[in-house]
């Protein structure tokens, strides 16, 4: 008889990056000795990184085993008709020591076809940025691919790109095929669908301790690049108290931003899992016969099956994500 499914908590995944650092064992003690500690994955199903459950009778399994065994009770019923066992997204943290390679991500066409992956659609919510740390989001002018492919050769990149400095609480919506990087000093979240395909066309000439530069992807890249996007990448949303914000809705995923003081009972009314990204504060779920917390760099996953939950605090800001 298989368990019945409840909120779901994960191992978290570390990685080790060239530009990471100690935020995220210091300030979300995620538990790791390394000073170079760039992302924890959260929720993930990459091959060779499937998060492992930590909580309930469900301890020790993977999701993608709990995917093929509870398929629509766990992501939903039109969910599971669109992706099968294969589940959409993958959450993140990342920590920013030095800037992130300039970068772009293939759509699903692409990807597809040269992966066999998603694409590579992507929102950031900062929280928590040094003094005048920034992000790189799109290009600071219009740029066609002659353009872009002139400052590429003269090394002269940085020239035509957007930098915008950020504050906790900035949110950017970062679709497939736009250029951008996450400068030093930001710790942020990441909501992406699920994949691991990155097109890396500058470096800033680094090295690592052995004096070797990491890969450049500059021939397939520029068939990704979508020169002509709009600059509508910053997200404005509303910060209402306990109630759910949107703030991003796109066909990959859709974010809403909750800051809550009070009890908030939930309905899910969406055919779809919900993930809880604890962004600050402290939160308690809890469904019929369940109780889990979260805190700040924590993250929840609810099956599909569970129509209605409560969200108990004192204070907590929370990212809702759901497909």
């Amino acid at each position: 008889m298989k368990t019945i499914l409840y909120p779901l908590k994960f191992q978290p995944i570390l990685k080790e990056k060239i530009w990471g650092g100690t935020k995220l064992s210091k300030q979300f003690n995620k538990k790791s000795k390394s000073d170079q500690l760039g992302e924890s994955w959260e929720i993930s199903t990459v091959p060779n990184d499937v998060s492992k459950v930590v909580n309930g009778n469900l301890k020790g399994q993977n999701l993608q085993v709990l995917l093929e065994l509870y398929k629509a009770d766990l992501i939903g019923e039109k969910n599971y008709r669109r992706f099968g066992d294969e589940f959409p997204l993958l959450i993140k943290f990342i920590d920013a020591k030095q800037d992130l390679s300039i970068q772009l991500h293939p759509d699903d066409a692409l990807a597809k076809k040269r992966h066999n992956s998603f694409g590579k659609t992507e929102m950031w919510y900062v929280m928590q940025a040094d003094a005048n740390a920034n992000l790189i989001v799109g290009f600071n002018q219009a740029v066609d691919k002659s353009k872009y492919l002139k400052h590429l050769e003269d090394k002269t990149l940085t020239e035509i790109l957007n930098f915008d400095k950020v504050k906790e609480g900035d949110t950017y919506f970062i679709e497939a095929g736009r250029v951008h990087a996450i400068g030093a000093g930001v710790l942020l979240a990441e909501i992406q669908q699920t994949s691991d395909v990155t097109y890396r066309v500058y470096d800033w000439d680094r090295v690592d301790d052995e004096g070797n530069k990491r890969d450049l992807h500059n021939d397939i890249a520029i068939d990704a690049f979508k020169f002509d996007m709009e600059d509508d990448f910053r997200v404005d949303y509303e910060k209402q108290k306990n109630t759910s914000n949107k703030m991003v809705s796109c066909p990959f995923f859709t974010t809403n931003f909750l800051e809550l003081d009070a009890e908030l009972n939930k309905e899910n009314i969406y055919d779809s899992f919900m993930v809880y990204v604890c962004v600050d504060g402290e939160v308690e779920l809890s469904t019929g016969n369940t109780s889990n917390s979260i805190s700040k760099g924590e993250t929840l996953l609810v099956p599909a099956v569970i129509k209605e939950f409560s969200l108990k605090t004192k204070y907590a800001k929370l990212l809702e994500v759901y497909v």
